[in-house]
């Protein structure tokens, strides 16, 4: 019986979206069931089971999945949680779905720092990583833990002050409320299970991996060609942005020019363009870079 490696991510919202077109950007397509909590690879022998975020970290840590895609504040709330004997372990950031949790307090607090909060209520969905954080800045205040709508907390005298996720601010500001300190910051994680994989899981993790990070690579990397004076190849190779060792071509006709080829690692800004000028390149071009094996 053919081995598969067994992969979850979040059945809907953001993170989904993100974990889904990261797979197809892999040459992945999922070809899911009725009930759309399953699905199947045909490219690679991988399949996926859409679960709820915070299902992730424990499907992944008993081995009911090998791998996991889940929203870091959520593993490390686990993690704080000491919810497993043996957690799943972080393999990789993965750069989408990004977020941060706040402390919000009401619009009319004048915030000047932590120390405000000693001996207030904070409502909040991540006890653990708000426990942690009053506990770096050296205030005692009671968390109050609750599962949703922790926004109207204030409203309600259940809370002075909340800790959640924002993205926007918009659900807050319209609970007159205020984010005042980031708690965490947070993003898409690649997990997986602490047990060593079997040689066949092993080689299709280690192949799926090459392609998350081919993929990772290319997501800012451009391509970037330009013609330029012989006497100016160290100058531009010193100055590209993230680039390995540029290809210098002759050019045909013009001893004292070449072409310069080369893959920037980093973003490539207009003041990039304008500086490689100055240095002595011309008809520069900056191509999108849609693949590429590291």
């Amino acid at each position: 019986m053919e081995e598969r490696l067994r992969i979850a991510i979040q059945k809907s919202g953001r993170l989904s979206e993100g974990s889904i077109d990261l797979l197809k950007s892999c040459g992945l397509k999922i070809s899911r069931g009725k009930d759309k909590l399953y699905g199947r690879v045909q490219e690679m022998p991988i399949d996926v089971l859409l679960l709820r975020d915070d299902d992730i970290p424990e499907f992944v840590a008993d081995d009911a999945c090998d791998i996991g895609i889940v929203g870091q504040n959520v593993f490390e709330e686990e993690r704080l949680a000491e919810a497993q004997e043996t957690p799943a372990l972080e393999v990789k950031p993965l750069g989408f779905a990004r977020c941060k949790l706040m402390l919000a307090a009401p619009k009319e607090w004048t915030f000047d720092g932590a120390a405000m909060l000693e001996g207030k209520r904070i409502a909040t969905s991540y006890p653990g990583l708000t426990k942690a954080w009053l506990e770096r800045e050296g205030v005692s205040a009671r968390v109050v833990t609750m599962k949703g709508s922790v926004e109207v907390a204030p409203r309600l005298k259940i809370a002075d002050a909340v800790c959640d996720i924002v993205s926007t601010g918009a659900t807050l500001d319209a609970n007159g409320l205020k984010p005042v300190a980031m708690v965490f910051e947070s993003e898409a994680l690649l997990i997986r299970n602490a047990k060593n994989f079997s040689a066949a899981k092993q080689a299709i993790f280690d192949a799926l991996m090459k392609r998350i990070n081919g993929v990772l690579t290319s997501k800012d990397a451009k391509y970037v060609m330009m013609n330029a004076p012989r006497e100016a190849i160290a100058a531009i190779t010193e100055f590209l942005p993230g680039a390995d060792a540029p290809t210098v071509l002759d050019l045909a006709g013009s001893p004292d020019k070449v072409a310069i080829h080369a893959v920037c690692r980093e973003s490539v800004f207009w003041d990039t363009l304008e500086q490689l000028k100055k240095l002595g390149a011309s008809a520069i071009l900056v191509l999108p870079i849609e693949k590429m094996m590291v």
